[in-house]
């Protein structure tokens, strides 16, 4: 076990390099399940929810190779075992990714219930809705779902609701399907499109990833490609918050500013000036009066969930107060008793919570609930009066490559230290 300690007060300054999207990464090495040879994926964070995907497909019977390059190479040709353990998918709920290539190739599949951090109810029901239309037989006990099909057949489905690992698993299961399937109300997340593009790159017949209608023509095989993994959105936002909240100047290389469009309206109107130019973005936060901002976390391409605790911290210290709204998932503010014990003026109502700014936070000793929880303690630490220490770091490592070595490149004061 380890955890993070932060000195705060130090104003962060200069560029660093975006990593590549776990979000994309993750089922991109699913649907190498489908390529009928090996292929090359670059750009490939080192995350352990990426480490934990590599062990999972490597336990079904994939061959992967680490280049010196950084580049990895992953041939699923000889997957002989068609199970997703649970030991490696109760820790990561991506590991359902895995499930529509199975079906799609193999005919069968036998997945663990998923885990993953807990932020509340995010079931896998759509995902096997459309299995079932699609003529799969579907079991399940208390700790796995078993599936079958000897023949998938093309569909029309709409998701109830926007689901990102529902639209990528049901659009993997269709890429061989004789005929044209189409799903509807997709989600319309850049880490869906890159999935798609990479599938086209090895032959697939995919259109409308990025909108809310995705059809899919089926193949008869996919061939093998090199792939560069889209860069973490989340991470870059995670980032320019860091060079916000602590009236700073940061830039941030390997990006499409583009894709961060609802998140940089939220800092221009907090205050902040954003220059992005084709490959990065800066925010200069050195003479900003940070303003409390209201905002509502939505599908993209509304502000990302995955955004709200660390906005959250900035708006802590802002003038005036917040009105911040969670609709995406239900369990998504244990951060909230966390960063009051740094002083933060924060009251909650169902899925609402009012942020009142106040001038300083304090450094205190603070446990990390998940990923993005984990992301807002380490924002709040950096201007934080004093020393902070996170427990439960592993949450951090799971999104976030190297976050304490980028930080103190800009200028902060974090080390990590094991605990006895």
């Amino acid at each position: 076990m380890e955890r993070l300690i932060i000195k705060g007060g130090k104003q962060l300054q200069g560029e660093i390099n975006c990593s590549g999207a776990k979000n994309s990464g993750l089922p991109i090495l699913a649907a190498s399940i489908l390529i009928d040879d090996s292929v090359l994926i670059g750009n490939l964070p080192h995350l352990k929810d990426i480490s934990t995907m590599l062990e999972l497909l490597n336990s079904m019977g994939t061959d992967i190779c680490f280049h010196e390059n950084g580049d990895i190479e992953v041939d699923s040709t000889k997957i002989h075992i068609l199970e997703a353990r649970y030991d490696l998918v109760k820790t990561m709920r991506a590991s359902v990714l895995v499930m529509g290539p199975l079906v799609a190739r193999h005919g069968k599949a036998k997945i663990s219930q998923p885990g993953g951090c807990n932020i509340g109810a995010r079931p896998i029901n759509f995902h096997l809705q459309g299995l079932e239309k699609m003529g799969a037989q579907i079991k399940s006990d208390n700790k796995f779902i078993y599936i079958e099909a000897k023949k998938l057949i093309p569909i029309q489905f709409e998701f109830p609701n926007v689901s990102v690992t529902g639209t990528e698993n049901l659009m993997m299961a269709s890429v061989f399907v004789e005929g044209k399937t189409t799903l509807k109300n997709c989600a319309k997340e850049p880490e869906v499109e890159d999935l798609a593009n990479f599938l086209n790159s090895c032959g697939a017949k995919i259109e409308g990833a990025g909108s809310s209608v995705i059809t899919i023509e089926g193949v008869e095989t996919l061939k093998k490609t090199h792939w560069e993994v889209l860069f973490d959105r989340i991470e870059a936002g995670t980032y320019l918050v860091a060079g916000a909240i602590t009236k700073g100047k940061v830039r941030i290389n390997k990006i499409i500013p583009e894709k961060l469009k609802c998140l940089i309206i939220s800092l221009e109107k907090m205050g902040f000036k954003i220059f992005c130019s084709k490959n990065s973005i800066e925010i200069d936060a050195r003479q900003s009066t940070i303003k409390c901002q209201d905002f509502s976390t939505d599908p993209y391409p509304g502000f990302p969930t995955d955004m709200q605790a660390q906005l959250m911290a900035l708006n802590c210290i802002g003038e005036g107060s917040a009105l911040i709204t969670e609709q995406v998932f239900e369990n998504r503010f244990q951060h909230v008793k966390e960063l009051r014990k740094m002083g933060a003026n924060i009251t909650l109502e169902k899925n609402h919570a009012v942020v009142k700014g106040v001038p300083n936070l304090v450094g205190s000793e603070v446990t990390a609930s998940d990923l993005r929880a984990s992301a807002s303690l380490v924002l709040a630490g950096l201007i934080g009066k004093n020393r902070t220490k996170i427990n439960e770091i592993h949450h951090i490592d799971r999104g976030y490559e190297c976050i304490e070595e980028k930080l103190n490149k800009l200028g902060a004061e974090i080390i990590r230290e094991p605990l006895a």
